[in-house]
């Protein structure tokens, strides 16, 4: 898997200069779908593909601008930007200075390296996962469209739960029927980036075949594959590299990969909140 994933990197150092990289084509290059190589590189990376590819091009755009050997117009347009000016809001955006003052002033730019991927075998824990088949299922409860935050609590999330009243969750608690049990926590509609600030559906209910109260909201889960991962730890530490070690560790050495749907994680948490046991549900399906 690895070794595709750097073939797929080399094929876009090649393509660098093209208008478009498709992920698409990537994504056979890395023999898997174009989903799953997204949420791959993200993972991996520790940005969207389409944030590497920009921060890549805009490196060598930044060494050809102190070159001075060509207008900056003629090096816009070779990296894809139809106009000076929106190449010179690109080039502040990752460099902090224009490129004529870069190059008047042969300042210090920034440079994205290239990547590739190496395996590191670390040997001092294990991941405990189930595979499941399930049947289609509803998850009702409450839903917000919140924005997206990679690390710490995400303040959108706890203000939404903070406002459901006590007697809507007990209510909710009596719905729950089947895996996973209890009150869970559910993403979905998630923007294909999955850049930090952007927008996703969280739901916050349970699992169950029965049907929505008319104050709730209804997500339809459709039957499939689920790869079930727990993990124990601090909280929210323990949530964030859960998701993190599922997808640097677990998918790059089994043979399926994760396709589109919601992703549910149950948690339970110490009297002082201090620790958390979490449960993640990803839907996946057999690599090719």
């Amino acid at each position: 898997m690895l070794e595709r994933l750097n073939q797929a990197m080399e094929y876009i150092e090649q393509h660098l200069l093209d208008q478009r990289i498709e992920a698409a084509e990537l994504a056979r290059t890395a023999a898997t779908s174009e989903y799953h190589f997204r949420r791959l590189f993200s993972a991996l990376a520790g940005m969207p593909l389409s944030e590497y590819i920009r921060r890549r091009r805009l490196t060598l755009a930044g060494a050809e601008v102190l070159a001075g050997t060509e207008t900056l117009l003629d090096i816009a347009v070779r990296y894809g930007y139809g106009s000076g000016e929106a190449f010179a809001r690109a080039f502040r955006a990752m460099h902090g200075v224009g490129p004529s003052e870069a190059r008047r002033t042969r300042a210090a730019l920034h440079a994205q390296p290239r990547m590739s991927f190496r395996l590191t075998v670390e040997g001092n824990s294990s991941m405990r996962y189930r595979i499941v088949e399930k049947d289609a299922f509803r998850v009702v409860g409450k839903k917000a469209r919140v924005p997206l935050v990679h690390e710490g609590l995400n303040p959108a999330i706890v203000a939404f739960i903070r406002s459901i009243e006590p007697e809507t969750l007990r209510r909710m608690e009596e719905l729950s029927d089947q895996e996973p049990s209890g009150i869970v926590a559910v993403t979905s509609d998630i923007a294909e980036s999955r850049a930090e600030g952007t927008e996703l559906d969280y739901h916050h209910g349970v699992a169950t075949s029965a049907p929505a109260p008319e104050d709730m909201d209804t997500l339809l889960v459709p039957a499939g594959t689920w790869a079930v991962f727990e993990s124990s730890g601090p909280f929210p530490l323990t949530l964030q590299y859960l998701w993190r070690d599922v997808y640097t560790q677990w998918f790059p050495s089994n043979p399926y990969q994760s396709v589109p749907g919601p992703e549910i994680l149950r948690t339970r948490l110490s009297p002082d909140a201090t620790e958390a046991d979490a449960e993640l549900w990803i839907p996946v399906e057999p690599s090719a």
